[in-house]
């Protein structure tokens, strides 16, 4: 029988807490050390100090009393604490309090307090370097009273549809006048950037421009995993079309309760039960959309379809081709809308950071640190300064022309004649459909 406890391993605490128990169930010293394969000295030594202390009797303790943040803390406890939160990075000051509160192991023993394990944590060098926050300006919602004054626009969740596939529809619509827009990407579970932008200018086309267009948080309009949000590529490009752009600050159905509505509505009168071949969805997508747009009778509208109650909607006056985009956009008010905003970024262990998805070099001196970013409108430049303003570079900024605001319009809107492309591709599918926008044979 192997008898441990004397120059051999130490005992955990879980044995010594079974010890306890089982002296609490009146057990002989010499049954117990049998049963666990210990010495009697062992089992007698840690049923006295179960008696004397309790279970914080059965901590081991040696030396003189430690300090700092769990100094007084059991040994046992600051180092499953200290395991937890090194097996997930994740798991905050608060839940790691909970985890060992209730781990039976530490029953009955004195729990630190939530901003002990922080400054443990800090202490042992386990704590995330703290990322600054600053929010990107927004406008305020309010009271819609003209047609296009707003635009909503969301995608509806992916479904399958016979002899399609899958089917994920970007659905646009005006909530004062009740007209919507529709386009359907295939085959794709979440709709990008560039198949929102085609949606928008198939609307543009239709009905023209919007004043401003609300969005929620989706990470095609919205840097959703920065603490310091820069804008999307969509964003910028709606700003130099002259759409302001505002984001949701309550979540549906407490805003953007039309557009939600609408997936169903557009679902049910143009997906539900249907079958199609792949060319032949979206042109069936928008004669339904026609159909609700001019001639349905909608309850909120006194049984008038859109159109009859509010004819002015057929088109906002804010005309738009494809073919005239490069020549409209207005970089100014994006150069304008950056210099308004401030951004916060971590540099690498080499001076470099990402932003807005292009990578800048600070050089030596900038590694691993918070840096302060703002925008020169007048020379285009970014300016990267320490927290401390001791320290700034200026870098020009990247990603801001017209060609990388307008994406893939580049290629068809430069000719008159346009060869179709096989829709083995987003690509492919999205220049056809521009194509035809522009009218080009």
């Amino acid at each position: 029988m192997s008898r441990r406890g004397k120059g051999n391993h130490p005992i955990t605490l879980a044995e010594r807490l079974e010890i306890m128990e089982r002296a609490e169930r009146k057990e002989k010293d010499i049954k117990i050390a049998v049963a666990m394969k210990l010495s009697k000295a062992v089992v007698r030594k840690w049923r006295r100090k179960a008696k004397d202390g309790g279970p914080d009797g059965l901590l081991t303790v040696m030396g003189r009393p430690k300090t700092g943040a769990l100094g007084q803390f059991a040994e046992e406890l600051r180092d499953e604490i200290k395991e937890k939160r090194k097996d997930h990075p994740g798991w905050g000051a608060s839940v790691l309090r909970a985890e060992v509160a209730n781990d039976k192991r530490f029953a009955g023993l004195r729990i630190p307090s939530r901003s002990r394990i922080a400054a443990y944590l800090k202490k042992e060098g386990l704590t995330r370097r703290y990322a600054r926050h600053s929010q990107l300006s927004n406008l305020k919602g309010q009271t819609i009273s003209s047609c296009h004054e707003e635009w909503e626009m969301d995608a509806e969740g992916v479904c399958k549809v016979a002899g399609v596939g899958l089917v994920s529809l970007i659905n646009i619509g005006d909530p004062f006048s009740h007209v919507r827009a529709s386009w359907a990407w295939l085959n794709k579970r979440k709709a990008s950037g560039a198949d929102y932008q085609l949606a928008l200018r198939r609307t543009f086309f239709c009905f023209g421009k919007p004043v401003v267009i609300s969005l929620d948080h989706d990470s095609a309009f919205f840097d959703n995993t920065a603490a310091s949000p820069f804008p999307s590529l969509l964003h910028l490009w709606l700003l130099a079309m002259e759409v302001e752009v505002r984001f949701l600050e309550q979540r549906p159905p407490r805003e953007h309760a039309f557009i939600e509505r609408s997936h169903q509505i557009i679902h049910r009168q143009a997906v539900q039960g249907q079958s199609f071949t792949a060319d032949g969805f979206q042109p069936y997508l928008d004669q339904r959309l026609a159909f609700l747009n001019r001639l349905c009778p909608s309850r909120s509208l006194n049984g008038q379809a859109p159109l009859a109650a509010y004819p002015q909607a057929i088109h906002s006056g804010r005309e738009y081709r494809p073919e005239w985009e490069a020549d409209r956009l207005n970089l100014q008010k994006v150069f304008l809308y950056l210099s308004q905003q401030t951004w916060f970024r971590e540099t690498s262990s080499k001076g470099q950071l990402l932003f807005g998805a292009r990578r800048y070099g600070l050089g030596k001196g900038w590694y691993q640190q918070t840096v302060r970013v703002t925008f020169d409108p007048d020379s285009q430049e970014y300016l990267f300064s320490s927290l401390d303003a001791l320290r700034t570079k200026r870098l020009k900024a990247q990603g801001l022309t017209k060609k990388d605001l307008m994406g893939e319009l580049n290629i068809p809107a430069a000719f008159s004649h346009h060869q179709y492309a096989f829709p083995w591709s987003a690509l492919a599918v999205r220049q056809n459909q521009t194509a035809d926008l522009i009218g080009t044979t």
